[in-house]
This record gives C-alpha cells, sequence and structure tokens, in this order.
C-alpha cells in the first residue's frame, strides 16, 4: 500500500491553470500587476469558498476549469474597475473642496475604504434600486425628487429604499 499523499485538487487546478488564467487576465487588462493580483484573487476565492458550493462537493473536478475560472475572474475585473471609478470619483469630487477642508491621509483610507464597503453592500441591486438608494443618501434628495429624476412612482422609490436598506442591514459587517 502507498504512503504517498494524493494531490490536493484545488492545487492540481492552480498549478494546471495558473499560467493560463494570468495570460488570459493579462491579455484582457494590458497590465501584468493587475493580472497577477487578480489571479491570485482568483484561487484565493475558490481556496476561501463554502464548503456546500458545487465546485467544492465535486472535488474541484470541473468540466470546463478554464470557463469557470474566466467567469471568477471576470466578477473580479469588474469588481476592479468598479473599485477605481469609485475612487476616481471620490478623488474628482474632493479635488473641488477648499483646501480647509480636506481630509487626513488616514481620512482620505478610512473613506475610501467605507465608499468600497458600501459599493460591496450594494453590489447586486438591481440599477434603480441602487440609484434610488444613492440619490436619497449622497444627494440627500427626498422621495418625491428621486421619483421624478428616475421616473418612478414615489411609491416604487418607497419599495426600493426598504430592499436597499434590507441589504446593508443584512450584510452589513
Amino acid at each position: 500500500m502507498s504512503t504517498a499523499a494524493r494531490p490536493d485538487p484545488l492545487d492540481t487546478l492552480y498549478r494546471d491553470h495558473h499560467g493560463w488564467l494570468q495570460g488570459w487576465l493579462k491579455r484582457k487588462l494590458g497590465n501584468a500587476g493587475d493580472a497577477a493580483d487578480l489571479t491570485q484573487d482568483t484561487f484565493l476565492r475558490l481556496m476561501c469558498s463554502r464548503e456546500d458550493t458545487p465546485e467544492r462537493q465535486a472535488g474541484w473536478k470541473l468540466r470546463e476549469p478554464r470557463a469557470y475560472l474566466s467567469v471568477v475572474a471576470n466578477r473580479l475585473v469588474a469588481n476592479l474597475y468598479r473599485r477605481r471609478s469609485l475612487e476616481a470619483a471620490w478623488l474628482e469630487a474632493l479635488a473641488q473642496q477648499p483646501e480647509a477642508l480636506m481630509p487626513s491621509p488616514e481620512e482620505h483610507l478610512l473613506i475610501l475604504e467605507a465608499l468600497n464597503e458600501l459599493d460591496a453592500l450594494l453590489d447586486g441591486l438591481p440599477p434603480k434600486v441602487r440609484a434610488a438608494f444613492l440619490l436619497a443618501q449622497i444627494e440627500g434628495l427626498g422621495y418625491a425628487e428621486i421619483a421624478v429624476r428616475l421616473e418612478l412612482s414615489e411609491r416604487s422609490v418607497k419599495r426600493y429604499m426598504v430592499q436597499a436598506m434590507a441589504r446593508c442591514i443584512v450584510l452589513a459587517p
């Protein structure tokens, strides 16, 4: 009887497809550093996934491993672009503030972190729900004003606000 340990299926998946995924991401992003980071993040996401996912239950024996990895990586690419867009909007808003109101570097990082957490909380909401919530919270608009801006009924805006707040409560750390 052999005493050799069986290879970890996730380790095998990593060894077999890491190079391909990193090359694919490099071509997609045009940036080797981002590609390397997102490749590692993709495998980290798999490693930290819940035990009850079908992929884990099947011991990472995937029919189309590259298709699966590209779906996970594409989600991470979308998150990266959204995070950078959010940071750019924050920096643009910050540039319009008088110098006396500029946050310290520590406050700046805390605000960016909070914005990213809020973005993650709202991720997955339908666009109109997300827009209504942001108009209320960031621009301070009332439900009637949001309804006009989004061409919705005020009742729909109220429903959307409940949906967005419920998500924030359920998913907040």
